[in-house]
């Protein structure tokens, strides 16, 4: 693990690699899971109130299971997370030739919602769990995300670079350099560990 503030970031964010796929998975994520996507607190509220604004963007079902269950629900751990259409797919998913997208994120890019979409869909693959005393950022590893590693593995992206945008929106510009200079230092021990006949 690397530590940069009270965050533990597993060494799996610097060393695996991901890449969005979407015409490979066509936004399988937004699809399956046991719950919807998880919420802060204030999320909740940003939702509430701009939900007259995405509501346009929503079809149908989507529509129907926020009117009865509200923008968030309680999970199965107790956590707050987006609704789902009939326990499937997350209520705010809509469809673009055939690939699964967020109505949120659509009305963000429109200029209609100042919320691009909840920040644990922005940093998935990463997934946080805080705890008193520190903030875990680990590395979710889902099948359903295989066309992403084949690709980042391709192209030579790791984890924490196809995250940038969304880890600068979680945590500042300042924790996402410092990510930067424990990835040299990372790679610069790998190269040392190989010369030393160590791989």
């Amino acid at each position: 693990m690397i530590q940069i503030d009270d965050k533990l970031i597993s060494f799996d964010v610097f060393e695996q690699h991901f890449c969005c796929d979407l015409p490979q998975c066509l936004g399988a994520c937004c699809v399956h899971g046991l719950s919807g996507a998880p919420l802060e607190d204030e999320e909740v509220e940003i939702l509430k109130n701009e939900l007259l604004a995405i509501d346009p963007y929503l079809k149908p079902e989507g529509r129907e299971a926020i009117k009865d269950q509200g923008v968030a629900v309680r999970d199965f751990e107790g956590d707050m997370v987006t609704p789902l259409i009939d326990g499937e797919e997350c209520a705010f998913c809509i469809e673009e030739d055939g690939i699964t997208m967020c109505a949120i994120e659509r009305a963000w890019i429109d200029g209609k919602v100042g919320f691009r979409k909840p920040i644990s869909c922005h940093l998935y693959p990463i997934r946080v769990k805080k705890y008193s005393t520190f903030t875990a950022i680990n590395y979710d590893r889902w099948s359903v995300c295989n066309p992403a590693r084949v690709l980042g593995k391709k192209q030579g992206v790791p984890v924490y670079k196809f995250l940038r945008e969304a880890l600068i929106r979680a945590y500042g510009e300042a924790f996402y350099a410092e990510m930067e200079e424990s990835a040299k230092l990372l790679e610069q021990q790998r190269i040392q560990y190989q010369k030393g006949g160590g791989g």
